[in-house]
């Protein structure tokens, strides 16, 4: 009787359509939904503090200004390469924001893969978009969503915040 009830129970259990479908926490601690930015375009990108990339923080910040009207920039701290993200939630905000002047949202910190990868970045590393799927690689991998929730564009590390490849989106 237990399996039925549960064979019934999961078909009921439908994907998610998209990213707007996610419960997160914000660096502070409280839930928040990326369904508050529906209308604008979301970067979404996975961020460390003491990572060769870590400077990107700096053109994060100035593409979330340039385009605040149509866009909203979110990181995500994850410490899954080379440990590069070790500190404690406050410490990572207090990094952003007196480094770079970070005033765009931060999550909590995440995981982006492995085992305990956030259900947020096994949606986005297995969506369909016209670039490529699989694992996140490294640090500052960006998903670009657009104003209804899905995901057009996905960008490795090297692709920096105020490229042409990413401008040319907003």
């Amino acid at each position: 009787m237990k399996i039925l009830a549960l064979i019934i129970a999961l078909a009921f259990v439908t994907a998610p359509s998209s990213v707007y479908d996610f419960k997160l926490k914000s660096i502070e601690g409280k839930p928040f939904s990326l369904a508050q930015y529906k209308g604008k375009k979301v970067l979404v990108v996975n961020t460390a503090s003491k990572c060769g990339f870590t400077p990107q923080y700096a053109d994060l910040q100035k593409l979330a200004e340039t385009y605040k009207d149509k866009l909203v920039v979110v990181g995500f701290p994850a410490n899954n390469f080379g440990q590069q993200e070790p500190g404690a939630n406050s410490e990572i905000k207090s990094f952003c924001k007196d480094r770079y002047g970070v005033t765009f949202p931060l999550s909590q910190k995440v995981s982006v893969k492995g085992a305990d990868i956030d259900p947020l970045f096994k949606y986005l590393t297995e969506a369909p978009n016209p670039d490529f799927t699989g694992e996140i690689q490294w640090n500052f991998e960006k998903f670009l969503i657009d104003e209804n929730g899905k995901l057009i564009h996905r960008f490795r590390s090297k692709v920096t915040p105020m490229s042409e490849e990413i401008t040319k989106y907003l």
